[in-house]
């Protein structure tokens, strides 16, 4: 197995919305805000080469919408998803597998792209199998008002309508080992409903995939849940229960939108879990 960090692209949000009712005196130690209240974020993908399966997780933003859209996200960084696939020595169509931890487009929006006429969408892989959850899938195409204008339906409809979606199973906060993929998927609710977590065996070590359970490292201590997530008194039960097992067990946490700490590790101390060790991709990733 051979894992690489694929880099879609790096964007802005505004800080008080990534930490909640937390104040910004405290958030910005860690995160600092630019002039207009922004913190840098990283949308970071994982490849996994495993024997003939090529698994991608998640996919970044796309390009599909208008300047106007990208506009909101202040996007930064010369990355782009099928640059950083070629970068590494495979195309689109080397892909077999899709793991999408939930559908927000920030996660999912290059999984779908235009088709070469523009008047209509395809999925971006066309040789591989798009995995989802159906509880996550129906919450995402019936969408609740607050998480509306994160689901937007060119990045989802047209997976299900190529035939090329499965559904895996599992339920609140259950680890499923998934023989298919050959890696553990834990399923939190308290971001959104049923994202899932991967937790993969490589080498001597566990590699999580945070998602947005733990968006960046300033996101460790308990309290500080982002805006964005629906129940976050869940995720705070969640968290909790994710940062002493990762500190029992030396997780290494892949930490998807953190610009400047791609994979940490985390240790007990006597306010609770903390930071432990920050390391690059070429760290651990060889």
């Amino acid at each position: 197995m051979q894992l690489y960090s694929i880099d879609t692209g790096y964007f802005k949000l505004d800080g008080g919305a990534m930490f909640g009712v937390v104040p910004k005196v405290l958030w910005n130690k860690t995160n600092p805000a630019d002039a207009n209240n922004q913190i840098d974020l990283a949308a970071r993908c994982l490849l996994i080469e495993d024997g003939d399966r090529f698994i991608l997780i998640d996919t970044g933003m796309g390009n599909k919408q208008d300047d106007r859209f990208f506009g909101f996200y202040n996007m930064w960084g010369d990355f782009s998803l099928e640059q950083s696939l070629k970068q590494k020595g495979f195309s689109p169509d080397d892909i077999t597998d899709v793991f999408l931890t939930h559908l927000h487009f920030d996660h999912c929006g290059g999984a779908v792209s235009w088709n070469k006429s523009r008047t209509g969408y395809e999925p971006t892989f066309k040789n591989a199998t798009y995995w989802s959850n159906e509880n996550h899938w129906n919450w995402a195409t019936k969408p609740n008002p607050r998480e509306k204008a994160s689901f937007l339906s060119e990045n989802i409809l047209p997976i299900q309508e190529s035939g090329q979606l499965k559904f895996i199973h599992g339920s609140e906060n259950e680890m499923v080992e998934h023989l298919n993929l050959n890696f553990g998927i834990l399923f939190v609710d308290g971001h959104t409903e049923k994202q899932m977590i991967p937790h993969i065996r490589y080498q001597d070590k566990t590699i999580v995939f945070c998602a947005d359970l733990l968006p960046t490292a300033g996101h460790i201590p308990l309290p500080y849940v982002m805006g964005y997530d629906t129940r976050p008194l869940l995720t705070v039960a969640e968290k909790e229960q994710f940062l002493n097992e990762a500190a029992a067990n030396n997780y290494f946490l892949f930490l998807e939108h953190d610009a400047h700490n791609p994979i940490i590790t985390v240790k007990q101390t006597e306010k609770g879990v903390r930071l432990n060790e920050v390391f690059s991709i070429n760290d651990i990733l060889r």
